[in-house]
């Protein structure tokens, strides 16, 4: 038997003594909208690992060439991710093109042109507010003698895109569409700096002040060396450093739906590493938008071009993007808009 989104919430942090508790506990009771969850696991369900698979060994090809921004091979494979969308029926903001294009100038070092891919499902109730799910598209490139195919980084998280996306998608048509708009953004540039994303924010195709979320996924296929003998558990970063009700809304999304070990180890303000600052979502973070980047952790194939699609872990990868999808939903449809209530 599943148990009421709040009634979960409630139960995660545990008798608050503290008045400053008490209204965090408040402000997300107000927020959330009640609804069964019957209808979230339907379509949780079509997200399956064998659809995630063919996703990952499709986009790391070596017909994409290691996907460097603006070169062939990235290109191609942001047509392969267009393509997807016109298949599924997902429209674009942008109309036909579904491309935001990035002039060669906006690039250093020689990099030239590039694009990041946009589709949505357009809102019911409050369609100019918007939850966005991104992920990079690109990565390393080629060599003389060998191709990163990036399978972890990013074929993962594009992927788990690709696949709530449908699963939104059906949702809606079934009658089911989300109260605000969901935004799939797949970006360009992040191993050059976040340049995509740094475009994106910088001009917008949805105002930045009616961006509720930025949920951005960045590998999440595979098993770090700290997590070997307990692979059920997803780093979580950011999730709680510019609103509590994203936190809060996180951790209840999964109590209900993927019981993963929510790992908070990488959003420390003295993690040595710096993740928080080294993905997408720290572009949407410098303008006020709270943010999760959903991370598995390094491993050996880390920018390597043995970074292969048969290391993935399958079921694992299905559950954490259930967990992402979830989180959206509830996002997408709450009574009001989570706030900003920290300052990170």
């Amino acid at each position: 038997m599943k148990f009421p989104l709040v009634a979960l919430s409630l139960a995660l942090v545990g008798s608050c003594s503290t008045l400053r508790h008490t209204q965090k506990i408040e402000l997300l009771k107000e927020s959330i909208v009640f609804e069964d969850s019957k209808t979230i696991d339907t379509y949780l369900n079509t997200i399956n690992e064998e659809e995630l698979k063919e996703h990952v060994y499709a986009f790391s090809t070596d017909e994409f060439e290691g996907r460097r921004a603006g070169e062939i091979g990235h290109h191609k494979a942001s047509k392969f991710i267009k393509d997807y969308y016109l298949k599924e029926q997902i429209p674009s903001p942008l109309g036909s093109k579904y491309y935001q294009h990035i002039p060669e100038s906006y690039f250093s070092g020689g990099i030239k042109s590039s694009q990041n891919v946009i589709a949505f499902i357009e809102g019911s109730e409050f369609p100019e507010e918007v939850i966005i799910i991104s992920a990079h598209s690109d990565h390393e490139g080629f060599n003389d003698t060998e191709i990163y195919n990036g399978a972890d980084d990013n074929g993962s998280g594009t992927a788990a895109v690709m696949e709530m996306a449908q699963a939104f998608k059906m949702a809606a048509a079934d009658g089911y569409k989300p109260k605000r708009s969901v935004v799939f953004l797949h970006l360009t540039g992040e191993e050059v700096g976040l340049t995509g994303s740094r475009f994106y924010t910088q001009y917008p195709v949805f105002s930045m002040k009616n961006t509720v979320a930025n949920l951005n996924i960045d590998m999440i296929g595979r098993v770090d060396e700290a997590h070997a003998s307990s692979p059920n558990y997803i780093y979580l970063i950011g999730a709680d450093r510019l609103s509590t009700q994203l936190h809060y809304i996180s951790e209840a999304a999964n109590k209900e739906f993927t019981n993963l070990e929510l790992d908070y180890k990488l959003n420390r303000d003295n993690e040595p590493n710096r993740y928080y600052y080294r993905s997408d979502h720290y572009n949407f973070a410098l303008k006020g938008v709270p943010v999760i980047f959903y991370f598995n952790g390094e491993h050996k194939d880390y920018h390597q071009p043995t970074d292969t699609p048969e290391k993935l872990n399958y079921k694992l990868l299905e559950k954490r993007t259930k967990l992402i999808f979830a989180t959206a939903w509830y996002l997408a449809n709450s009574k009001k808009r989570i706030v900003v209530d920290q300052d990170s």
